[in-house]
């Protein structure tokens, strides 16, 4: 967590959580919500107009990475300052990408190393690494099929719809905060 994030919680320590405005999508790309965005549907599963903005500046997309945490109860939240700004993840809190010497990183630019794989009724493959779960990149699949292929990786099934619970993740705080209250 940078430093300045560290003394604006504790210069303002009870500010309360966002909710529903940053989403993550399946490839790894950052999305800013706004109303609009949240009253046209759900990020997972909803239209491409629910998603709402991608976000493009690197700077900030760095920002983010760099304060993209979890809390006790599996819910990822980017660390805005003092505010907790939970993620609306569209499959899984990671989204992995392969080296062609299979050097395993995050969408967050964190090094990983992997020790389960999962596959799902739709045919694709999560990792269960040192720092989390999460979906290998589309576009790493080819790098994967190698790693599998040498027996580096024994991908079990799973249904998709079960992977939150056993991998301890929550798709949607926001949702998950409605029925709290």
């Amino acid at each position: 967590m940078d430093e300045i994030v560290k003394q604006a919680l504790i210069k303002w320590p009870k500010v309360p959580a966002c909710y529903g405005w940053l989403g993550l999508d399946a490839r790894g790309n950052w999305y800013l919500r706004d109303d609009s965005a949240q009253a046209r549907g759900p990020f997972s599963g909803g239209s491409a107009q629910s998603k709402g903005d991608r976000l493009e500046h690197s700077r900030l997309i760095e920002f983010i990475a760099r304060n993209y945490e979890h809390d006790a109860y599996g819910q990822w939240f980017f660390q805005n300052g003092p505010q907790r700004v939970y993620v609306e993840l569209e499959i899984s809190p990671f989204i992995w990408h392969l080296d062609p010497d299979l050097t395993l990183h995050s969408h967050t630019g964190q090094a990983a190393r992997a020790h389960g794989a999962v596959l799902d009724e739709h045919g694709r493959l999560y990792l269960q690494t040192d720092i989390g779960f999460g979906l290998v990149h589309s576009m790493d699949m080819g790098h994967a099929v190698n790693a599998v292929e040498r027996g580096l990786w024994l991908p079990e099934e799973a249904l998709c719809a079960g992977l939150p619970a056993r991998f301890g993740y929550v798709l949607s705080p926001q949702v998950r905060q409605l029925q709290a209250t």
